[in-house]
């Protein structure tokens, strides 16, 4: 294998550039939440307003009864099918999880990616993740797994979602030995009201350039201002946000509201700004199950908010 140099080096996702569209449309409702009439009508709409990275994984949305995993790549394959627009935007999915290829031992890697693409309906996937750490399996081993999948076109880009920063260190450890492509890109869990990023793994996203791309970026709606005191949920998803309602989530949604009064937006697209410009974060992970849900998401894209703004949000989340 030979030493992996992006194409452009001072990028922090490599060869993928999301400067014009700091925005990932999350798919994990797609099969879920979302049919394919309102998939696609996001899709579309996010297409059309310049955005560029759909992310997926192959586990989702598995835990739905009568589902086996992968139905959010379908949809994603479908559409892209119907649309013609596979070079329009990038393909971000994630393997280690489906029910069938659990793990990152080497030949699992191989056969999770090529189920992926075979379901996507596409002959590469833009950055792909190892989902979850595998601590059964050795770290150079699942690292030279998905740089074969760069040296063999399937794969444009690597990211690691859910480690640490000492298995980031390992993995790094393990490029450095082997002359390996690097990981490009972490998707950790981090929000307004979920920090934790910020002790140890963005000074690990820092030391290894890796472009930071957040998941539950809303709180699973919670930032969007959708679950308040007195108001009845409406979807899956709410119980995960419920929990953000004491005292701190309050004085959040607080926070949010004056802030997003002064801006004249969404407070969905204040707490997505507030993301985006937090160190070594590239762009926020956010879905939608309908159109009308995106139009707050596409504004974040060019909201930016003053140090005065960032501070009163940090001081109400702390």
């Amino acid at each position: 294998m030979t030493q992996a140099t992006t194409t452009h080096p001072d990028v922090p996702l490599g060869s993928l550039d999301l400067d014009a569209a700091p925005l990932v449309l999350g798919g994990n409702v797609f099969g879920w939440t979302a049919d394919d009439a309102a998939s696609f009508a996001v899709l579309d709409a996010f297409a059309d307003a310049g955005g560029r990275m759909i992310d997926t994984a192959d586990v989702y949305s598995a835990w739905v009864p009568g589902n086996s995993g992968g139905e959010s790549e379908r949809t994603i394959g479908r559409w892209l099918a119907r649309t013609g627009r596979r070079d329009d935007v990038l393909v971000a999915t994630k393997g280690s999880q489906h029910p069938e290829f659990r793990g990152l031992a080497a030949s699992t890697v191989r056969a999770a990616a090529e189920a992926s693409l075979e379901r996507l309906g596409t002959d590469r996937i833009d950055l792909y993740y190892a989902h979850f750490d595998d601590a059964e399996t050795p770290i150079a081993e699942t690292a030279a797994a998905f740089s074969a999948l760069v040296d063999d076109g399937l794969v444009r880009e690597i990211g690691v979602s859910n480690y640490t920063p000492e298995r980031i260190d390992e993995w790094f450890s393990a490029v450095d030995a082997g002359g390996l492509h690097r990981p490009v890109a972490l998707q950790p869990h981090y929000n307004l009201v979920e920090r934790g990023f910020e002790d140890g793994l963005r000074e690990a996203a820092a030391r290894h350039r890796l472009g930071v791309l957040p998941y539950y970026a809303l709180a699973s709606g919670f930032l969007a201002g959708t679950y308040r005191d007195g108001e009845t949920p409406d979807s899956p998803r709410a119980q995960g946000a419920a929990r953000y309602l004491d005292d701190r989530g309050r004085r959040v949604l607080a926070a949010l509201d004056e802030v997003a009064a002064v801006q004249g937006v969404p407070v969905a697209s204040v707490a997505l700004a507030w993301l985006r410009q937090q160190p070594t974060v590239v762009a926020p992970v956010a879905s939608a199950r309908r159109t009308g849900q995106l139009e707050a998401l596409l504004r974040s894209m060019t909201l930016e908010l003053s140090p005065d703004e960032l501070a009163r949000l940090d001081g109400a989340s702390a």
